[in-house]
């Protein structure tokens, strides 16, 4: 029983077009789970880079979805390739062929550098397959006489998703104590210290696990030095590197993966977010070496590499290709980066501006003006970002910004982060003069 009204009932069997704000939220409230915190904002559609609400209000979106509408909203390259596959063919199951995983297998592979890959329907699914990967290939070395173990070495501040194997690879303890005991056997070490790397890494470990822009963990690139210690270490013993790409991957940083700005090649990268503009899908992607581990009926899924993902996920590429994205992405993303370290000399409260193309994060000096700023972007310029890591403003804008997007975005930033510091310097001197 649902203890809805027939009232309730009626406003919510009649559809969308009659759920408001207020009826949503009561809808949800009583019958989802509970994993979200949703702002008060009820989204009815996009166009370009900008989101509508219920209240006609336009809304400047720099967050795509937690990266996932690169693309923007309404694109006619996506809806092109929506409308013509949902007019032949939906889903086949893995158990036939269909047209659209080879091609989109070729490009992918083309542009990771990667030899073969792994189709599902998320960034946790594809993490899970690279650490199912990594400890079925730890298994077919020893058989074959090697010495290895099946020990992971993952990075604090690491954010890989939440099924079971990827949160025990995921560094924050809320993330993972509630689930406990997640899998056995992985230990972190601080991101970008290669003594501590070099410490903790012996013939036990089957994998070492990173992000090359940690995105959750407040935007933090890898150092070349830490990567370049990971690779050696891996080369040496047979264990695999594996680099999440989840959030900085599909062009995000100005190149096709973030492991690219250093010349290094993993031996598994993982996709997802804005690869398929916006339909679920993930892909775990390796090197031949690490593809001989796995054997038909060893893993699978049942809706991964489906027609109308595959056939989304090609016209994204596409686009981004032909469209030359990827300057674009460098172009405005380092401009962006250069208004907002100006910002940051002229304010005391911002402590330092990181990341690559358009995956940035502005870390304040507090959680509070953090929280403050953010929010005053959303409801009282209409701007979309997010905070994470507490401190940190992250922006995750789709490709098709523009400086004068650019421009609009820095204007409010200055002035709510002005205001937050007169704020709290007032707050300030009144608590010591009582």
């Amino acid at each position: 029983m649902n203890n809805f009204t027939e009232h309730d009932n009626s406003i919510i069997n009649g559809g969308a077009a009659d759920m408001n704000l207020v009826a949503t939220q009561a809808a949800e409230k009583k019958l989802l789970l509970q994993t979200y915190d949703r702002h008060p904002i009820l989204l009815t559609r996009g166009e370009g880079v900008h989101l509508f609400d219920d209240a006609g209000n336009r809304y400047l979106d720099l967050l795509s979805g937690i990266g996932v509408s690169a693309l923007g909203y309404g694109h006619p390259a996506i809806t092109k390739a929506i409308h013509e596959q949902t007019a032949t063919l939906l889903h086949t199951s893995n158990l036939f062929y269909h047209q659209g995983t080879a091609t989109l297998a070729v490009k992918l592979t083309e542009i990771t550098g990667m030899d073969r890959v792994f189709f599902c329907n998320s960034g946790t699914e594809a993490w899970e397959a690279a650490l199912k990967l990594a400890r079925a290939h730890a298994g077919v070395l020893r058989a074959e006489g090697k010495t290895i173990g099946t020990r992971f070495i993952a990075m604090e501040h690491s954010f890989h998703g939440r099924t079971m194997g990827s949160v025990a690879t995921t560094h924050k303890q809320k993330y993972r104590e509630p689930f406990n005991p997640v899998m056995p056997d992985v230990i972190f070490v601080p991101f970008n210290d290669v003594d501590a790397l070099r410490a903790a890494f012996d013939e036990n470990v089957c994998a070492i696990a990173l992000e090359c822009l940690q995105g959750e963990g407040g935007i933090h690139p890898v150092s070349k030095e830490f990567l370049a210690a990971a690779r050696e270490l891996c080369d040496n013993s047979g264990a695999l590197l594996l680099c999440d790409e989840i959030q900085s991957g599909m062009g995000r940083t100005g190149k096709w993966t973030m492991y690219q700005h250093y010349g290094i090649q993993p031996d598994v990268t993982t996709l997802a977010k804005p690869i398929a503009g916006g339909l679920p899908m993930g892909a775990m992607l390796c090197t031949e070496e690490a593809a001989r581990a796995i054997t038909p009926g060893m893993h699978g899924t049942t809706f991964g590499g489906g027609p109308l993902a595959c056939a989304v996920a090609i016209a994204v590429i596409d686009e981004i290709q032909q469209s030359r994205l990827l300057t674009h992405v460098t172009e405005v993303g380092d401009y962006f980066i250069a208004q907002l370290r100006t910002l940051a000399a002229e304010h005391d409260s911002v402590v330092e501006v990181r990341g690559a193309g358009f995956m940035i994060g502005v870390e304040m000096k507090s959680a509070e003006i953090a929280k403050e700023v953010a929010d005053k972007m959303l409801f009282e310029r209409h701007i979309l970002i997010n905070r994470t890591s507490e401190t940190v403003l992250r922006f995750l804008p789709p490709y098709l910004i523009t400086k004068a997007d650019v421009d609009e975005t820095i204007a409010a930033l200055s002035s709510l982060i002005a205001d937050a510091e007169t704020a709290q310097a007032a707050l300030a001197e009144e608590q010591v003069h009582g």
